[in-house]
């Protein structure tokens, strides 16, 4: 534990501090859920209103030639891959996270024929084990979707296996995966490896490339900041592009879009795993949110992200741990990605009286509390508050309103 002076002087000396600038954050809010949605980059909005009104308003249809509308989804694939390792050319922004799983999974099972196992563990975001369930079922029910604990899943990995579907964090707890060592062993059994990059992509380094990951998928309005509901995108390892057989086959995906063709020719490489026409607002909106990235040493955001989740930790356990609270983070920061979350009694509305009182984080069934701990626009003496609130919130009962306790649609 720190005094808050301490805090601030950790602030001062922040190489990443003036990136703050570059967001709009609420006056007396802390926001520590950028791992759900983040902020909004303080210049996206002019940058999406002349697209509006000048690229779409006076181009017209002349703006799929005129301002790049058509190249967006491989503009955007290869700045997102600056920042997880991944070579030019092998990623796309496209479509949502689960349907790019879809997209991918139905590919690296076809290239195993006679293997029927789909690996993943329970930590896993559910929406992917539904598209897993959703494609076993599509395709004839041949296949066995297998769900281990997190802990279990190397020790699962075998020879009857097709794919391992894994998300690299755990989106309730933070538990970090290790890739590289997961994807060798899959390797090592014959099988392909998938990643969900949703909690990963700009929250630290990732290394598909050095790390031979053969799938990827990762969704753009977490900490790449990119809006609610942004362009997600997919990565193919290069020498799989032109093996895939997309099952989603659209006409942006054909070798020839605009040659009409009534039968489907795959185009080269990473272009195949496109579909339909790309959102062109939402994908301008979050190219502009990327410029947030330029000249960032992502191992930079990783060291003050490690110190911030120290911090909050410390804090929070020094003033909250006679209230109930419990870790449910790894305390070895090597474990885990860029989050800390809690087991709380009466999380829900624990969190409800601690957005109330400025801090916003959010809550996951059936008892996490979860806060994002984002560099760019986070600091040391945002975490000490935040944990000072929480043990306001705690010691004197503030969470205990029937308001706090009624859920909304959204937790």
């Amino acid at each position: 534990m720190i005094t808050r002076e301490e805090a601030e002087a950790l602030d001062r000396a922040d190489p990443l501090g003036a990136r703050r600038e570059l967001f709009v954050i609420p006056q007396n809010t802390i926001y520590l859920d950028g791992n759900s949605l983040g902020p909004l980059p303080r210049h996206v909005a002019k940058r999406l209103g002349n697209a509006v009104s000048e690229e779409w308003g006076q181009s017209l249809i002349r703006g799929w030639n005129a301002h790049g509308w058509f190249d967006l989804p491989r503009t955007l694939g290869d700045r997102i891959g600056r920042l997880i390792g991944a070579r030019p050319g092998t990623v796309i922004a496209a479509d949502s996270t689960s349907i790019n799983l879809v997209k991918v999974l139905t590919a690296a099972l076809k290239l195993k024929p006679g293997r029927h196992v789909i690996l993943s563990d329970s930590g896993n975001f559910p929406s992917d084990l539904y598209v897993a369930q959703g494609v076993i079922k599509a395709l004839g029910g041949a296949w066995e979707l297998r769900i281990v604990e997190p802990e279990s899943v190397e020790g699962a990995i075998g020879d009857d296996l097709a794919v391992l579907m894994l998300t690299e964090v755990d989106y309730r707890t933070g538990r970090r995966h290790d890739m590289k060592k997961l994807i060798a062993k899959a390797h090592q059994a014959g099988a392909f490896a998938i990643w969900d990059l949703c909690h990963s992509a700009g929250a630290f380094p990732v290394d598909l490339t050095d790390g031979h990951a053969d799938f990827a998928v990762g969704c753009g309005y977490k900490y790449l900041n990119g809006g609610p509901g942004a362009p997600a995108f997919v990565y193919v390892r290069p020498d799989l592009q032109d093996r895939v057989e997309p099952s989603l086959a659209g006409w942006m995906g054909h070798a020839a879009p605009f040659a009409f063709d009534l039968d489907y020719r795959p185009a080269k490489g990473i272009d195949r795993l496109r579909a339909g026409t790309p959102g062109v607002l939402s994908m301008i909106a979050l190219d502009s949110a990327l410029d947030v990235w330029d000249g960032v040493d992502m191992q930079a955001v990783r060291d003050k992200s490690v110190r911030l989740a120290n911090l909050f930790i410390s804090e929070v356990e020094g003033r909250c741990a006679s209230h109930g609270l419990k870790l449910a983070s790894p305390r070895d920061a090597a474990g885990r990605g860029s989050q800390v979350s809690f087991h709380c009694t009466d999380g829900y509305a624990v969190m409800q009286a601690l957005i109330a009182h400025g801090v916003i984080g959010d809550f996951r069934a059936p008892d996490i509390i979860r806060f994002g701990l984002t560099p760019l626009y986070i600091g040391f003496a945002d975490v000490w508050d935040a944990a000072h609130i929480l043990e306001r919130v705690l010691a004197e009962g503030l969470w205990d309103r029937a308001d706090f306790k009624k859920k909304a649609q959204v937790t």
